[in-house]
């Protein structure tokens, strides 16, 4: 039998191959439309924004070399990132994680409990200006002698002063009738309490994973995911816990906010395998767009840094691409940049060994000078 060809009413040529070619050239199209991570997942629709993404955080890398190297401002052309606050593109690098690494961290007793004392209380607050007055007016804060009482006066007092004793990063839960108590601090500091209590220091390093680590601490009042995910990832700047930050990864709502404005359909993934697919694909994606993407000397972008990317993206983009309204519904950026004069000496986790190739690297020791940002 003789299989009927349908041709062209015009040319009498086959009308075969014109369809054939109009989906190879449609699929080329969609393929280079897509992220690399993402091309055989044809249910997956990128926006504009998820170009935005790898073009921010090249930018964002740019002002942090040029400003580490001692360039003169401005270091940007981009208006929205010469007007607004937004942090670095790896979160090692911000101001808060560079002054705990440094200064709370590596500096002080290095036994577990203390380690782990150290880093919560400052975490909770997430504000070096509470730890710098608790420092004053209690003198070295050891686990060893700490007194609830003497904390809870401290913090009370400028409180009552009219002085912001939390970071304004995220929103702290208040446990104030959990812990039968009136104010929040006083809620975090039993909170603190009951983890030393639990010998939760002890405990986390017996963990097989990060994500085991999460679980610890996300078992405890007050910590929910993204606060549990933030604190794994800075109790493993230390050496109690040895973790990649490839691992695991906990989008937080700014996460989420930043992925809903980069796609319009992720196609049935979660918002977690957006994450690692970013990361693993992120050479690429930076080489696709003809992006001169500097490392951390020689450290990719971890899982963390894409997630706080997101972040970032969302909220720049509500000046960039104020049609994208993401989840959280926001049209503004709150924070404007204001520029600091101070420098800072940057110091990583020694066990990522980039003290070395680091410009400014140097040993924790000596007074910490404000970052620049």
């Amino acid at each position: 039998m003789t299989k009927r060809v349908r041709r062209s009413a015009k040319t009498g040529s086959p009308r075969f191959r014109k369809p054939v070619r109009a989906r190879r050239k449609r699929a080329k199209l969609q393929q280079s439309l897509a992220p690399y991570g993402f091309a055989l997942r044809s249910e997956i629709r990128p926006t504009v924004v998820f170009d935005t993404f790898w073009r921010f955080a090249a930018e964002r890398q740019r002002i942090f070399f040029a400003r580490t190297e001692g360039r003169r401002p401005p270091w940007t052309e981009d208006p929205i990132l010469r007007e607004y606050k937004f942090t670095n593109a790896y979160r090692a690098s911000d101001r808060v994680s560079q002054y705990l690494i440094r200064n709370v961290i590596y500096k002080g007793a290095d036994d577990p409990d203390e380690v782990f004392f150290r880093t919560i209380l400052f975490k909770l607050f997430n504000k070096i200006e509470t730890w710098q007055l608790l420092e004053t007016q209690l003198g070295t804060l050891r686990f060893s002698s700490f007194r609830y009482p003497d904390y809870d006066r401290v913090l009370s007092k400028a409180l009552a002063s009219g002085h912001t004793i939390y970071s304004a990063a995220y929103i702290m839960a208040s446990g104030n009738s959990l812990f039968s108590v009136k104010r929040k601090h006083q809620a975090h500091l039993k909170l603190l309490e009951l983890m030393m209590k639990d010998s939760v220091p002890s405990r986390l390093m017996e963990c097989k994973s990060m994500r085991g680590g999460f679980d610890l601490l996300r078992s405890y009042p007050l910590i929910g995911d993204f606060l549990a995910y933030q604190l794994i990832t800075d109790i493993n700047y230390s050496e109690l816990t040895k973790f990649s930050e490839m691992e695991f990864t906990m989008p937080g709502p700014g996460a989420s906010d930043g992925i809903r404005k980069c796609f319009n359909t992720i196609g049935g993934l979660s918002e977690a395998d957006v994450i690692r697919l970013a990361a693993e694909n992120q050479n690429e994606e930076f080489r696709r767009r003809k992006l001169d993407f500097r490392t951390l000397w020689g450290r990719p972008l971890q899982l963390i840094d894409i997630q706080n990317l997101f972040c970032e993206v969302g909220k720049y983009s509500r000046a960039k691409h104020p049609t994208f309204v993401g989840l959280s519904g926001r049209m503004r950026i709150k924070q404007k940049y204001r520029e600091c004069k101070q420098e800072i000496i940057y110091y990583y986790p020694p066990k990522w060994s980039l003290n070395v190739k680091s410009t400014k690297g140097s040993p924790p020791d000596g007074e910490y000078q404000q970052a620049l940002f």
